[in-house]
């Protein structure tokens, strides 16, 4: 048996929660670390009190603690090439350390929404018709936007933690989703380009990719819901729930995608000497039969994370072990038939101005009822309110109407002022 290991999982959401709890459960791993983490983690691993983006803190800390695998959670750090920082890190300590996360030019897929598109292009990859436009370009983008057929998608070029895209009715409500990213920063200086791209009618999906840069796994895929309200209804939010398995993705629609997505793009990115290591996020949408591509993310999905890792039976260390060596294939894992589904709790106001500092009560749970924290923190050892997705219900069950019993019992267990959550998650798929 290998020797046991200690692991830090960079980021403080729901997400690195989740992956805290399954990676503690490995026979080779001794100790988590989770930097910075939140109220939860605090109470249940070892927070690190180092922001995400600090790469020189990071560094330090994993020298210090004997840490021999990362797993970055956040979209930002890996844009901001935090794996290149490692790589090229001048302490030889880091050459025996294993991270999961792509390279800064890989995790463009995210980070630029027209990289992304030039990457699919080249590919031939099934995707959404775009042009893109800047500031400078504002008069022209205004001709084009008026003389276009409705629906319009509007997406903000770079990070926008998920908030950056607007399905526009009308073409004053895409010029004014437009002027809010080029003119008012609505998403920051980095969005200083945008891409409208025509609506793709059909039903979305999340599927999930573990590559090795050689070889990789297709892992349970995931729905999730971006809206506050529902019916769908409301601003979007960083996602209000989540459930797998999707009942159109089979085996036939899985080798589509294997076929005219992932085997093109990482054709691609080889021709371009380039090597994605990692997780792989690829939303999609199911027009007709035919998978078609809305965009791709650098790392795993929340709340779909805690959906997925729900469905993945046993031990996922040695896979992510091997990802350094490029030895994916000689660690499958194992999928549960079984459903799971999750149901974010968030605070007053979410997502405009989320209010903080409310205390949060939450009843015994059984055994396979999990409570993942986001927006938590510790006052006096009490958990409370501290961000706009505060909580994440995560159930598994025989079926799809099981796992969602399941999961809104663990909601009635809850209680902080102002709470609010979707209570029709899943229910479109049933």
């Amino acid at each position: 048996m290998l020797d046991q290991i200690k692991v830090l999982i960079i980021g403080s959401g729901a997400r690195e929660h989740a992956f805290a709890l399954k990676i503690s459960k490995s026979n080779l791993v001794s100790s988590v670390f989770i930097a910075p983490g939140n109220g939860g983690t605090e109470k249940e691993f070892s927070n690190l009190p180092i922001a995400s983006l600090d790469f020189d803190g990071l560094a330090n800390a994993i020298v210090e603690n004997d840490v021999k695998l990362v797993l970055i959670g956040p979209e930002q750090p890996l844009v901001d090439g935090i794996v290149d920082f490692f790589q090229n890190h001048p302490n030889p300590y880091f050459k025996d350390v294993s991270f999961i996360g792509p390279d800064r030019i890989c995790a463009m897929l995210e980070g630029s929404k027209d990289f992304s598109k030039q990457i699919m292009i080249e590919a031939g990859i099934p995707t959404a018709k775009a042009k893109v436009f800047s500031a400078s370009d504002w008069e022209e983008l205004k001709s084009y936007i008026s003389n276009h057929a409705l629906p319009v998608v509007i997406k903000a070029d770079g990070l926008a933690s998920g908030k950056g895209v607007a399905v526009c009715f009308s073409h004053q409500e895409a010029l004014d989703f437009s002027a809010s990213v080029l003119i008012n920063k609505a998403f920051g200086e980095s969005n200083s380009s945008l891409l409208v791209e025509e609506f793709l009618d059909g039903i979305e999906v999340s599927m999930f990719v573990l590559t090795d840069g050689i070889h990789y796994q297709v892992l349970p895929e995931a729905k999730d819901y971006k809206r506050i309200f529902n019916g769908d209804l409301g601003p979007n939010t960083g996602g209000m729930g989540a459930v797998s398995p999707v009942w159109f993705v089979d085996d036939i629609f899985t080798q589509k995608v294997k076929s005219k997505i992932i085997d093109p793009l990482f054709i691609t990115l080889k021709a371009r000497k380039l090597q994605y290591k990692g997780f792989l996020f690829i939303g999609l949408m199911k027009v007709g039969n035919e998978p078609i591509v809305i965009e791709f993310n650098a790392r795993m999905g929340d709340p779909e994370t805690q959906t997925v890792l729900a469905r993945i039976r046993g031990d996922i260390v040695p896979a992510l072990l091997s990802i350094k060596d490029q030895k994916l294939d000689q660690f499958p894992l194992e999928i549960s038939p079984n459903a799971a589904a999750t149901v974010v709790l968030c605070a007053e106001n979410y997502p405009e101005t989320p209010t903080k500092g409310d205390k949060i009560s939450i009843q015994q749970l059984s055994e396979k009822e999990y409570i993942f924290h986001a927006g938590t923190q510790l006052n006096d050892g009490k958990v409370e309110t501290n961000g706009g997705r505060v909580l994440s219900c995560t159930a598994e069950g025989e079926s799809l109407e099981t796992a969602l019993q399941a999961v809104y019992n663990i909601v009635e267990k809850i209680k902080f002022r102002g709470m609010q959550f979707r209570t029709d998650i899943g229910k479109d798929l049933m």
